[in-house]
């Protein structure tokens, strides 16, 4: 597995090996002992499947607060989204920074996102699925979010904002000048 650091500490791209031939391929997504070996020593306890119908859909910023923050880690499926984080660590030298990488089923690129980041994810074709591993199991009283066109962060979704299909707990959101920082 090849590991690609980003410009934001922490936040890594990685990409699994496929080993193909005539009857397609096969590819070691996690290996414990294999990431351990690269410094990251994390305990997934819950995996989570996501569909979306559309493309254009935009799902996020969200975040778990601690005590429940989450580390993830983030791979597509079917179709293609770009998948973002967002730094807000309030130690960090790049604390409301964000990062986005095209994450497809042709590409097997998976996203590694530490606790303490904002995550989200605009569907680049219709009928995208992600799945992503988690550190800790949900909790609704610590779940959060932050809007996905806050103009102070100026996120480019890959997609316009302004037609993108979104929930409405997601419109909702608070802009990030309004948001009070768990992390």
């Amino acid at each position: 597995m090849e590991l690609r650091e980003t410009p934001i500490a922490g936040l890594l791209v990685l990409q699994p090996r496929r080993f193909a031939d005539a009857r397609g391929w096969f590819s070691e997504t996690w290996n414990r002992t294999t990431l351990r070996a690269h410094g990251i020593d994390l305990d997934f306890v819950q995996d989570n499947h996501s569909m979306s119908l559309a493309r254009g859909t935009i799902r996020g910023l969200h975040y778990q607060a601690p005590p429940r923050a989450q580390d993830k880690l983030v791979r597509c499926l079917k179709g293609a989204v770009r998948d973002v984080a967002v730094d807000m660590r309030p130690a960090s030298a790049t604390f409301g920074h964000w990062f986005a990488v095209e994450l497809s089923a042709d590409n097997g690129l998976q996203l590694l996102i530490p606790r303490g980041f904002l995550h989200g994810f605009a569907t680049l074709t219709d009928g995208a699925e992600i799945a992503y591993k988690c550190t800790d199991t949900y909790a609704p009283q610590q779940d959060g979010a932050v809007r996905f066109d806050d103009p102070d962060l100026g996120i480019d979704w890959g997609i316009p904002a302004s037609g993108a299909i979104v929930s409405d707990k997601d419109r909702a959101a608070p802009l990030l000048r309004d948001w009070v920082n768990p992390f």
